[in-house]
Parts: C-alpha cells; sequence; structure tokens
C-alpha cells in the first residue's frame, strides 16, 4: 500500500459524484411531484376561461 493511496481514485470520485447526481435528480423529482400538484391544479381552473376567450 503506498503513502497516498488513501486518496480517492478517478473512478471512485467519478462513482461519487454520479451517485450524487442521481440523488439530486431524484429529489428534484419528488419536489416537482410535491409541488406541482398545486400548481398544476390553480391552471386548470384559469384554462376554461382561456378557451372561452378563443371560442
Amino acid at each position: 500500500m503506498g503513502k497516498f493511496d488513501r486518496r480517492k481514485s478517478m473512478k471512485m470520485r467519478r462513482r461519487q459524484s454520479q451517485a450524487k447526481l442521481k440523488a439530486r435528480l431524484k429529489r428534484r423529482r419528488l419536489d416537482s411531484k410535491k409541488a406541482g400538484a398545486p400548481k398544476k391544479a390553480a391552471p386548470k381552473k384559469s384554462s376554461p376561461p382561456k378557451s372561452e376567450r378563443s371560442v
């Protein structure tokens, strides 16, 4: 075992960053689902007047 072998290898850094990236995306997806439900409900209420305007 070399003196500096405790440092992370490029492979390990890549794996860690990939895991963090996926966790970040997963969290964002979950957040958008939670926050998205009320936001999506609001445009539905306001969309019928728009369709009436266009008719």
